[in-house]
């Protein structure tokens, strides 16, 4: 009974977690809805409708049973989680009779994989959520020090962590959810990779030893291409490479290719000169 009234609890938050969503921008306005659309206030509501009812059967488990029912109570927010979320698919297509039965993403692939493979393989994805809860959290409490300490860049974080998709036009149900899901993760991962690139120059600037790894990386680290220092060379070229890009205390140490490096900087009052688009020149230290 416990397990049932948790499970029942669960569902009619999530589904009146969703309502309060759909109302905002009537209720309290277009500000207040914008800012449930990107960091942090969509960080508070994926973490409500994600991370919390997991959080929660954990912790009533765990005092109620120990570590295997808190792994039971845990498998029951899961399962009100997937409840809800199917309850408010259909509602949602319901309450769009002309969207639903026009183009829909879901019907597409459908009929390209088959409703069983596309079904399984779209729910499969949902294991990955966990994984950027996590990466979400070591944006917002592990790199943050790194731009005091080191001079690592800041971001501002509503620019990649946001959702949009939500205001294009038929776009409802299962369509809906799973393109805000993939509206959500891109904008972490972009934002992870961003973060690491900084941390990987600074730290590390030396090519890998192997080329395949070289190539597969460059496009999430461009730096390997050309400004790492050979990974056949001495240290003293990897050095050579830190005191070159890198401007010292009181700079900011951007990965080589940050746009920082080329929107001009001062110094002592005067203005450096962006470097030309078509020259060959590395930049100098800044």
């Amino acid at each position: 009974m416990a397990l049932l009234l948790f499970f029942t609890v669960t569902v009619t938050a999530l589904l009146l977690i969703a309502g309060f969503l759909h109302l905002a921008r009537r209720v309290f306005g277009d500000r207040f809805a914008d800012a449930l659309c990107e960091a942090p206030g969509l960080d508070l509501v994926v973490f409500a409708l994600t991370v919390l009812p997991q959080v929660v059967g954990l912790m009533v488990g765990y005092a109620v049973g120990a570590v295997g029912g808190a792994l039971l109570w845990l498998l029951v927010a899961v399962l009100a989680q997937c409840t809800a979320m199917v309850a408010w698919m259909r509602a949602h297509e319901l309450l769009h009779p002309q969207a639903r039965d026009g183009p829909r993403i879901t019907k597409t692939l459908n009929a390209t994989v088959g409703p069983l493979r596309n079904t399984f393989a779209v729910w499969w994805t949902a294991w990955a959520v966990p994984v950027f809860a996590l990466v979400r959290f070591a944006e917002l409490t592990v790199y943050p020090p790194l731009t005091w300490v080191i001079g690592l860049p800041k971001y501002k974080q509503a620019e990649w962590v946001n959702v949009s998709r939500q205001k294009h036009a038929g776009l409802v149900g299962s369509d809906r959810i799973w393109c805000l899901y993939c509206d959500w993760m891109t904008g972490i991962w972009s934002l992870g990779s961003e973060m690491l690139r900084n941390i990987e120059s600074f730290w590390c600037p030396i090519r890998f030893s192997s080329e395949a790894k070289c190539e597969n990386c460059k496009i999430d680290f461009p730096d390997v291409e050309e400004r790492w220092s050979k990974s056949d060379g001495t240290m003293q070229d990897v050095t050579d490479t830190l005191e070159r890009y890198y401007p010292g205390p009181g700079g900011v140490n951007a990965w080589f290719g940050h746009p920082v490096r080329t929107q001009g900087v001062t110094v002592e009052g005067e203005e450096v000169p962006k470097p030309s688009a078509d020259s060959d020149e590395e930049p100098e230290k800044q």
